[in-house]
């Protein structure tokens, strides 16, 4: 018998912690653009994950996890209802310390793009991280941050001419961001 903790978690839930932790932290990185409030929505979303764990571990508990982070960080900008400057030269590290998938590692290189990212407004910079980080599509963008559809391809078409207006040399590759 598996012996668990008091929230109903066991050996699988930690084990599913330890190996999704490190592209989460970076996901909320991205999204935010603050290492410690990205620490944050990660532990926040687990501490949530970790009181369904029963139901959802033989689901699909990242996509859980990362709807809950993103929808905090929404919520959280809506709390503020103000942009925050972030220090987009990722003086901590996180970046550079965690694994990035094979498809994105180029383009989380660029200190260009970055620099460009965090200038957009929140919820710009969340579309975009979730279309071309995370590889979502527009529905579930749209799911994900509570939005419409529409408003998802409008945010994502202003984020991008904002993008290749500040990094020219997006065009000249001929791929999006």
């Amino acid at each position: 018998m598996t012996r668990t903790t008091g929230t109903g978690t066991g050996p699988d839930y930690v084990a599913f912690v330890r190996a999704r932790q490190d592209a989460l932290l970076r996901a909320a990185y991205l999204i935010c653009g603050d290492h410690h409030l990205a620490e944050d929505l990660v532990q926040e979303a687990l501490v949530k994950l970790a009181s369904r764990w029963e139901r959802l571990r033989d689901e699909a508990p990242e996509a859980y996890v990362r709807r809950i982070l993103y929808r905090d960080a929404v919520s959280r900008w809506r709390r503020v209802r103000r942009e925050r400057l972030v220090d987009h030269h990722d003086p901590e590290g996180v970046l550079s310390t965690l694994t990035a998938p094979d498809a994105t590692a180029g383009w989380l290189d660029g200190a260009a793009v970055r620099s460009a990212l965090a200038l957009l407004p929140p919820r710009q910079r969340a579309v975009v991280v979730l279309r071309y980080f995370e590889d979502l599509s527009e529905q579930e963008i749209a799911e994900t941050l509570g939005i419409a559809r529409g408003t998802v391809k409008s945010q994502a078409s202003d984020a991008i001419r904002t993008l290749r207006r500040l990094v020219p040399a997006l065009d000249q590759e001929g791929d999006e961001p």
